[in-house]
């Protein structure tokens, strides 16, 4: 077990593949109890079964973040099976990169309802709670695309500098009643990510470089344990990670 994970409840969106799915998995094993968050509840049943099997503590509840009633009854449902929450792992996401003249309007506004939004949702659904008990950590995923802006990432880019920035005000805010927040930005990590690139061409592109050089997903969970496990009185505000071999 893991100082400061043991006994913690997280709650973590976009929990049924990909960094969600590794980070479930890596905080279950170090005795937190997880609720986990998604649209694909079968796969978050099997995941519940599979940590459980393993002794681990953990509840599915079907969540879709664009919708705030979705994320505040995940909150609501880990705070009622477990007692309380600790920390809230705003990981759900999409990447459907192309040129703004696509005019691929659909996919910008699911970047913002998913990428922003959804953050948003999961922010407002914690801080009561957090506020009362005056303890409590936000989690945040922005992306090394948070910190540059790239052709074709231009919404995408966008989105992600939004939740560092996002992520900056609310620690002013809350830093008061001792709640902690960390944005973590990745490059570029194997995960689903990349087959939401519809763009003729640059899906395939997107999806070999990523394939060559991403690092695994529990990379991810590596970063959330470190923020986590830090005592009370450390807040880790920024973690910015890629393989070493991205040029970008």
């Amino acid at each position: 077990m893991t100082d400061n994970i043991t006994g913690k409840v997280v709650i973590i969106t976009g929990a049924s593949s990909g960094m969600g799915e590794a980070t479930a998995r890596d905080l279950a094993a170090k005795g937190a109890k997880v609720a986990l968050g998604a649209r694909r509840t079968d796969r978050l049943d099997a995941l519940v079964n599979e940590i459980k099997a393993a002794g681990g503590e953990a509840i599915a509840v079907a969540t879709d973040v664009t919708k705030l009633e979705d994320v505040q009854n995940l909150v609501d449902t880990a705070k009622e099976t477990f007692g309380t929450v600790d920390v809230i792992f705003n990981n759900a996401g999409l990447m459907p990169l192309s040129p703004l003249d696509s005019l691929r309007i659909d996919e910008w506004n699911q970047m913002i309802d998913v990428n922003m939004k959804g953050t948003l949702y999961g922010i407002a659904a914690v801080l009561p709670i957090f506020k009362e008990q005056e303890s409590g950590q936000v989690i945040n995923v922005s992306s090394v695309y948070g910190h540059k802006t790239v052709a074709t990432g231009a919404v995408y880019c966008a989105t992600k500098h939004a939740v560092r920035s996002l992520s900056e005000g609310l620690r002013q805010e809350v830093k008061d009643y001792n709640v902690r927040v960390t944005v973590i930005s990745p490059g570029a990590v194997n995960t689903e990510l990349t087959q939401h690139i519809t763009e003729e061409g640059l899906g395939d592109a997107v999806r070999d470089a990523v394939s060559r050089i991403g690092v695994p997903a529990t990379t991810m969970a590596d970063m959330v344990a470190f923020a986590i496990s830090q005592p009370a009185n450390v807040d880790v505000n920024e973690i910015l990670f890629r393989p070493t071999v991205q040029p970008e």
